[in-house]
Formats: C-alpha cells, structure tokens, sequence
C-alpha cells in the first residue's frame, strides 16, 4: 500500500471533491465524504467499462489506484472510530467499577465497629 501512495504523491493524484483534492487532503474528510468520492470513482469506472465500437477496451491504472487509496482510507478511519468507540466504553466501566469498588469500601467501613475505626484513624 505504502508503493501505491507513493505513487499517488509523485503522479500528484486529485481526487473529485468540491472541486479537486490532493491525496493526503483524502485523510481530514469524513468518512460519508470518502463514500461520496468512492462513489465518483467507482461511476468512472463503469462508463470506461461502457462498450463501444469506436473505443478500445482499456483500463485506467490510475483510476483503480485511486479507489484503492479511497478505500483503505475509509478502512483506516473506519477503524480508528471503532477504537475510540472501545476505548470510551471501557473508560466507562471503569468509571462504574471504581464507583461501585468505592461503595463497597464505605459499606465495608460502616461494618466496622467503633473501636477498628478509631484504630484506622490512629493509623492514618
């Protein structure tokens, strides 16, 4: 994948979006914007595929490169998202964990008599 950026950079690749984009302008969209060029290609590459007496079948390197680019792209972002999805939901537990091992502690010292909690406090 990295040989094919890399292409992408020295071809200077534009993709369609609001006018044109660079490769790495690819990486600050969101991902319905990915979709929406994804989408661009992909009709791109059926009028290509159209058949005609008059033009050879060819097919267009530089336009499969770019879906690729597109795709892996949205794939990336795709995954961070879930990552951070992940991480917010087990920051979450956490937090319940901490709250509920914290209400045990106090039940835990409600429990206890008033001579073991003036021992603790001799201790603190």
């Amino acid at each position: 994948m990295s040989n094919l950026f890399e292409l992408a950079c020295r071809e200077k690749y534009r993709f369609p979006y609001k006018g044109y984009i660079s490769t790495e302008d690819l990486w600050d969209l969101p991902m319905t914007a990915l979709d929406d060029i994804y989408k661009s290609l992909t009709r791109d590459v059926k009028k290509q595929s159209e058949e005609s007496l008059l033009a050879d079948k060819t097919e267009d390197d530089e336009l499969t490169n770019k879906i690729e680019i597109v795709k892996h792209i949205f794939t990336v972002k795709k995954e961070e998202a879930q990552a951070l999805k992940e991480k917010a939901k087990n920051a979450e537990k956490r937090k319940r964990i901490l709250e509920v091992l914290a209400q045990k502690q106090d039940e835990s010292l409600r429990n206890m008599s008033e001579d073991e909690l003036k021992k603790l406090l001799e201790e603190i």
